[in-house]
């Protein structure tokens, strides 16, 4: 029997009008026009965009890309879509016309809602694409062949939320694209609430009187349950920025919007570090920040926590998964580990055979949970090598301590091994970050003159800092042990990442 509520929009949308939230702001805008969005102007924007959707023939089940920046017409769309039956699909905005063109074939999306300050980058292929049969601008303006986002909705009043089952496909994300070409990824209605009653609720403990940012956006996973479904499971309010998260922005938009949770990545953090050190920390009431995207180095943790006076819970999560499944906590923070698992998920260690292993050993990373994808699109062989049952294929190597934390080794393509030793590029690179002189560091195998695989370092240091490679190498051996060290050292102006900061290493070992 299905009803409305199987409709992730029921949940996260219309109820909120009815508990008397309608006034309550839901998104506010901290750059350019500073606009806001009451959760009860959200309800009739999302209810109006499902109606033009209907009126421009765009049917269930069709796919609505979405490349669109963090902006209040995001969560119009993106919730205006799923209550009509539509699938949202948000794209990375910072990606090339050609991956635009991959992902236009590959998804045959009928629709396409683009910022007008992306148009330029994605006007070609979407124009000379056969499966769009509307193109709609969020902006002043409307080029030729496309409409402007107030025209597609003029005349429209809002929808009622379709009845659905919690299983359908409520939303495509792309992956990242961090080891090849981005792979659709399709998940069911339910799964957003699951990572809201999961991390939002048990780890993260947002509620009604917060004020979050997250420079991650919303395009990708880690940056829609922090700006869409955590705040919006609770009647909190959302920060929106629209620009790159540059340290110089996010002490701006830190001491202008006063937000109670921040929500970045490693190398963004380690970047504001520095800055903070300069300029002083933002006047902003934290009580929480958070980390994914890659393992956060202790280094970095301890630094911010000396400026800001505040732990980063570093957490673990990917696409597959829709959030982060293994975090550290507030009453639980061990910086260098990624924590435990988030209550409602289940982990297991295994090595090349599927076996399961023991406490101490290095294995592959299986979680179980809710917020599980139901598969990729069109990638059958990928979907039987990720998806096993309950259990998903993480591609993460960890270690499991004997008091349950987890430590992050590297991707399993990442992991290489020394004198017959395991070696996680990871290790090498907190040891590496640890030292006052570097920045950031990369780790990847190379070989030597006799063909065996030994540790290459990538690091980008800090300004006006200058490093002897010998000595650094010394200081890696006295933190980490005498087999681990790099053998070489590049220094390098910045490392290869994707959009969403993970370090692209499978570019350096392309490289070296």
């Amino acid at each position: 029997m299905m009803s409305a509520s199987g409709n992730a929009a029921a949940y996260f949308v219309d109820r909120h009008v009815a508990e008397g939230r309608a006034d309550k702001v839901a998104f506010r805008e901290a750059a350019g026009l500073r606009r806001s969005l009451s959760y009860g102007a959200l309800a009739d924007g999302a209810g109006r965009v499902a109606t033009a959707l209907d009126r421009a023939g765009i049917h269930r089940e069709d796919r609505a890309l979405m490349l669109v920046l963090d902006q209040v017409e995001f969560p119009q769309t993106f919730w205006g879509a799923i209550k009509a039956g539509i699938i949202p699909v948000p794209l990375n905005t910072l990606l090339t016309a050609q991956l635009y063109q991959v992902i236009l074939d590959d998804s045959r999306a009928s629709i396409l809602f683009v910022s007008q300050r992306l148009w330029p980058v994605v006007r070609e292929v979407a124009l000379a694409s056969p499966h769009l049969r509307r193109i709609v601008v969020i902006g002043e303006e409307a080029p030729d062949g496309t409409t402007s986002f107030p025209a597609f909705l003029d005349g429209c009043g809002p929808s009622e939320t379709l009845r659905v089952n919690e299983d359908e496909i409520a939303f495509w994300l792309y992956s990242s694209g961090s080891t090849g070409q981005p792979k659709g990824v399709k998940h069911v209605h339910a799964a957003l609430k699951a990572t809201s009653d999961s991390y939002g609720a048990r780890v993260l403990r947002i509620d009604e009187n917060d004020v979050i940012f997250s420079a991650a956006k919303l395009f990708f996973a880690y940056g829609l349950g922090n700006g869409i479904t955590f705040p919006m499971a609770v009647g909190a309010t959302t920060v929106l920025f629209d620009d790159r998260p540059t340290p110089q922005a996010m002490f701006d938009v830190l001491e202008a919007e006063k937000p109670t949770i921040f929500c970045g990545v490693p190398t963004l953090y380690a970047a504001m570090v520095q800055h903070f050190r300069k300029t002083g920390v933002p006047d902003a009431p934290l009580h929480t920040c958070i980390s994914a995207g890659e393992a956060l180095p202790a280094e970095i943790g301890r630094n911010w926590h000396g400026l800001c006076g505040v732990d980063i819970l570093d957490g673990v999560g990917s696409t597959e998964m829709l959030h982060i499944f293994l975090s550290n906590t507030k009453e639980d923070v061990v910086y260098g580990t990624s924590g435990r698992p988030v209550p409602g998920y289940d982990m297991r260690l295994v090595d090349e055979a599927g076996r399961d292993i023991s406490p101490g050993a290095i294995g592959e990373l299986l979680v179980r949970g809710a917020s599980a994808a139901e598969g990729y699109w069109n990638q059958r062989d990928k979907s039987r090598a990720t998806f096993e049952g309950y259990w998903t294929r993480t591609g993460d190597k960890y270690e499991l301590r004997e008091d349950g934390r987890y430590i992050y080794c590297g991707r399993t393509d990442d992991m290489f091994k020394v004198s017959g030793i395991w070696v996680s590029p990871f290790e090498v690179e907190q040891a590496l970050v640890s030292h006052p002189a570097v920045l950031e560091a990369a780790v990847v195998a190379m070989r030597d003159d006799e063909g065996l695989e030994k540790p290459k370092a990538f690091i980008v240091l800090k300004e006006g800092q200058e490093v002897d490679r010998d000595a650094l190498k010394q200081f890696v051996k006295d933190q980490i042990g005498m087999w681990k060290y790099p053998r070489w050292i590049d220094v390098v102006t910045e490392l290869p990442k994707t959009a969403t900061g993970k370090i692209q290493r499978f570019k350096l070992r392309e490289a070296s």
